[in-house]
């Protein structure tokens, strides 16, 4: 009796053991499937977690992310919208890495590692058949201010390319926060309505500071967006793809590419638009950077052009200390679209955003939320499949802004706050990647230009 019950406390200790989490087996895999594209030797996360050695001191850390959802970022409502880079953990897998810390942080057997991804010193949309750097390097003198620079730079396309992905990269990381790129298609003649449309905003709606654009002080008030007579619109403001952006650096998000069969059009004789945040926080000496973007060309004529539209409301006011400020913006849709993927941006006082749908037979539709906005990660959410739009349904974004002291990012919550290009202001806006239904795109792709 006493030897069977021996062999039986054997027994489980063995299968107990055999069953034990460890790094080389159970986490790995997760990290380098979750994890590790950021979490890498020379890229945006200040660790990598490649190998049991790296990932070992940052166990407690890296416990405490998961459990609390901060890692991976993701800030979209599960309730809204099915996404196909949904970085979240599952269940499983976060009990998983629970038990490897909790369990000591065994390293197990390094022959059970899978073969680690491969990130070359290069660029992650692979080998790209264009790369178009800023005209000249730029020096950021350390503890100066931060400076937005804008740089135009002409893509000499003799015809239209249509693109399949879209890289912006830093040379220097310390001291880029964030960069745009935008596409400038070559001008069109303007009717005498546009030309005078078109100076009056320049002479009214923005001011400069250097190269950087406030809204000007005597502009009206419009909080809520969605109250004049155009939806929310007012001239030389409606939405457009004639600047529309191409692709960003930003924490967090991932290069730009395309579904399938998708691609961005940049018609012949464009330009490229820079916009660079520079700061010098992080640095003790003057350092350089020329940032270049990356482009990769479709193979083959598209099945449609992937299109753009930003909804943004400039014209809205947050009085100093108002911990939960409402703004909103809307844009009627002029024909039948789908919808590839939704980003909201705002700066540091960004509460919360959601985007609705308010269909023609009247349903209202809540098609995605960010309850919990967060500055430094702004993801673009790609939708696992495209969403319906009929013509005339009326996109509402709203938007959410603590401009109080309970907000530890705030730069300075006794300001009251208005639209402006530095992140000590803020911006309002949402946008949609969308195309148009196959019976509606009608002729090829590589024919459509509208």
């Amino acid at each position: 009796m006493k030897l069977g019950i021996a062999l039986l406390v054997l027994s489980c200790t063995g299968l107990t053991a055999a069953n034990e989490v460890n790094f080389s087996r159970d986490v790995a895999p997760i990290l380098y499937k979750r994890c590790v594209s950021c979490h890498h030797a020379n890229d945006i996360a200040p660790m990598s977690l490649v190998t049991y050695e790296d990932a070992r001191p940052w166990a407690r850390a890296i416990r405490e992310a998961v459990l609390t959802g901060q890692m991976p970022p993701w800030h979209a409502d599960p309730h809204y919208g099915q996404f196909s880079n949904d970085r979240r953990l599952t269940q499983t897998e976060i009990e998983t890495i629970k038990a490897w810390v909790d369990g000591g942080t065994r390293q197990g057997d390094p022959k059970d590692v899978p073969p680690a991804p491969q990130f070359p010193d290069g660029w992650k949309i692979g080998n790209p058949d264009v790369v178009i750097p800023i005209p000249k390097s730029y020096v950021v003198k350390a503890n100066s201010p931060d400076a937005y620079l804008y740089f135009t730079v002409p893509t000499n396309f003799k015809e239209d390319t249509w693109v399949t992905a879209v890289e912006l990269r830093p040379e220097n990381r310390r001291v880029v926060h964030h960069a745009h790129v935008f596409l400038q298609e070559p001008p069109k003649p303007k009717a005498a309505n546009d030309a005078k449309v078109d100076k009056e905003e320049k002479d009214n709606f923005t001011i400069e500071d250097g190269q950087v654009h406030h809204i000007n002080p005597v502009m009206p008030v419009l909080d809520d967006g969605c109250s004049s007579v155009d939806g929310g619109n007012w001239p030389g403001r409606h939405p457009s793809e004639s600047h529309t952006m191409l692709g960003s650096y930003l924490p967090g998000k991932d290069p730009d590419i395309f579904p399938e069969g998708y691609a961005r059009l940049i018609p012949a004789g464009s330009s490229l638009g820079f916009q660079i945040h520079y700061n010098s926080r992080s640095i003790k000496a003057d350092e350089t950077d020329r940032t270049s973007v990356a482009l990769v060309f479709a193979k083959e004529p598209p099945r449609q052009r992937l299109r753009r539209v930003d909804i943004s409301n400039y014209l809205f006011r947050i009085p100093a200390g108002d911990p939960n400020h409402e703004v909103t913006a809307c844009y009627v849709f002029p024909k039948d679209a789908e919808l590839m993927s939704y980003t909201a941006h705002m700066h540091l006082r960004g509460k919360d955003m959601k985007f609705e749908a308010v269909h023609t037979d009247g349903r209202r539709e809540t098609l995605f939320s960010v309850p919990k906005y967060d500055f430094n990660w702004q993801t673009e959410y790609q939708l696992n499949q495209p969403v319906a739009i009929e013509k005339g349904t009326k996109i509402i974004i709203t938007a959410h802004f603590d401009n109080s002291p309970n907000n530890k990012y705030n730069p300075d919550p006794s300001k009251t706050i208005r639209w402006g290009e530095p992140s000590t202001e803020e911006m309002m806006d949402g946008w949609f990647e969308y195309i148009l239904p196959a019976t509606a795109a009608g002729k090829p792709a590589q024919a459509e230009r509208q």
